[in-house]
């Protein structure tokens, strides 16, 4: 089973490279060693007067990489730095981070009109679609080679794009030639989520998701609650709960949460989402109600069986809407990366 990709640094850069009028650099972790606050593939845009968006390491080498930057941009090419911070001494770069690891990273210039620009937004709009995108990222060899570029499928090693399934990423480092070597990486779309249920409560868990980048649609059989002013950014869907199916197509969503806190519509939800291949459904509420949602489906609640997870939410102690739905993009988050959502180290 293949995990959803849950970097969105490209979606980000990408959306501030498009309000930019000048040049800026495209910074990309091209390989790690050690303990790292980011891995490969992770990407930050860097801009003239030194405005980052995004981080590739927790704060530790930004300021010295805006330096790296300036001169890259100044000098109008691609070049390639590389830290190591594994020795205790790592004052050697003036950091002192004390982050037991190492990184390559690759800057660029990047102009919001020129080629790669242009080829990474087609590519995003791609990957908004549904298709995996491929970049491939030059990081060792001639000056003039340095950069990235987006791969046509017909130039990716044979059953690259299969391997990548449609919820996952798939890499690995090619030896091109004697002396340069590129880095392919195939994105997979981001995990779709769903939320079935348009109530007050949905507002606060589709901003923490949407905060994330993560692609939400909200679906409600009542006008009132349709409304995009309430949901920014979230696909919007207007139809009764057992025309779910009809409207959506089920089989892109990688999670459900159902919580229309109407009854009849609940079930609906169910039944509808038993017989698709959504991997996981939440359903919100006490253990008793869905006991009763449960027997109210009859024998479509076998289709739910390892699928539905019933109070949705992390067991943190949640008593507000906002807490509640910090618990259920919390779980989502962790599924979607292949977390148990258990404390991430020793306690004391």
């Amino acid at each position: 089973m293949f995990l959803p990709r849950l970097d969105t640094s490209l979606e980000a850069l990408l959306e501030r490279l498009s309000a930019l009028h000048e040049p800026a650099i495209l910074a990309t972790l091209v390989a790690t060693a050690g303990s790292t606050y980011r891995k490969a593939g992770a990407r930050m845009l860097i801009e003239a007067d030194g405005r980052l968006t995004g981080l590739l390491s927790g704060g530790c080498l930004e300021h010295d990489l805006r330096e790296y930057a300036r001169a890259a941009l100044a000098a109008g090419c691609a070049r390639v730095v590389e830290y190591d911070l594994r020795n205790a001494d790592d004052l050697l770069y003036g950091i002192g981070a004390g982050c037991e690891g190492a990184m390559c990273i690759l800057l660029e210039p990047i102009d919001p009109s020129g080629t790669l620009a242009t080829q990474l937004r087609a590519a995003a709009s791609g990957l908004a679609a549904g298709t995996p995108a491929a970049l491939a990222m030059t990081f060792r060899g001639d000056a003039d080679a340095l950069g990235t570029r987006v791969l046509p499928a017909a130039e990716l090693p044979a059953g690259t794009l299969a391997r990548s399934g449609s919820f996952t990423r798939f890499t690995e480092t090619l030896p091109v030639g004697d002396e340069q070597e590129t880095w392919i990486q195939v994105l997979a779309p981001l995990p779709r989520m769903l939320v079935c249920g348009a109530g007050p409560d949905a507002e606060p868990l589709v901003t923490l998701l949407r905060s994330l980048r993560l692609p939400v649609t909200v679906s409600d059989h009542r006008p009132a609650y349709v409304d995009p002013s309430r949901f920014p950014g979230a696909t919007l869907s207007l139809g009764s709960a057992d025309s779910l199916g009809e409207r959506l197509p089920l089989a892109t969503f990688f999670a459900a949460v159902v919580m229309s806190h109407h009854l009849g519509s609940d079930e609906s939800y169910l039944r509808v989402l038993a017989a698709s291949a959504v991997a996981h459904v939440g359903l919100l509420g006490p253990r008793p109600r869905r006991e009763r949602l449960l027997a109210a489906l009859g024998a479509d609640a076998q289709r739910l069986r390892g699928r539905l997870r019933g109070p949705v939410g992390l067991d943190i102690g949640a008593v507000t809407p906002e807490g509640i739905a910090l618990a259920i993009a919390a779980e989502l988050h962790a599924l979607a990366a292949g977390r148990s959502g258990v404390p991430a180290g020793p306690r004391g």
